[in-house]
């Protein structure tokens, strides 16, 4: 998307690397660096968790609201823990794409939110921001 934020399309590049970077030959599937790391037992899935909560992290920086970072931070758990289990859980992470869908979450929230009813000027407070 032309003109979005900077740290939006590093979190679509990162997904990108994470979920879809690689085509399967004769398969037509892409995969990225999750289920090919997720392969190196413990430590696989320990980087790649840890590169999933920086874009949770990242979306709660950009103010997703606290229920999309809520089902983002489910998205991951799952990718994580079911990614743990040996060769049932590689193939789960090649399929599930934890890391597309919490951008595409994070993307559809912001936009929701620029498109929601905007208060008048009266209702608008001057104590901070409205809370989520």
């Amino acid at each position: 998307m032309d003109g979005e934020p900077s740290s939006l399309g590093r979190l679509r590049t990162l997904a990108h690397l994470l979920d879809e970077s690689v085509r399967v030959p004769g398969v037509g599937v892409r995969v990225g660096l999750d289920p090919l790391l997720g392969l190196l037992p413990v430590a696989g899935n320990v980087v790649t968790g840890l590169c999933s909560l920086y874009i949770v992290l990242e979306a709660g920086r950009l103010g997703v609201s606290r229920r999309a970072l809520a089902r983002m931070l489910l998205n991951v758990a799952l990718d994580v823990g079911i990614g743990a289990v040996p060769v049932v859980g590689d193939l789960f992470d090649a399929l599930w794409k934890a890391n597309v869908r919490n951008v595409d979450l994070a993307v559809a929230d912001l936009e929701r939110q620029d498109n929601g009813p905007k208060p008048s000027a009266n209702e608008r407070s001057t104590t901070g921001p409205t809370p989520r």
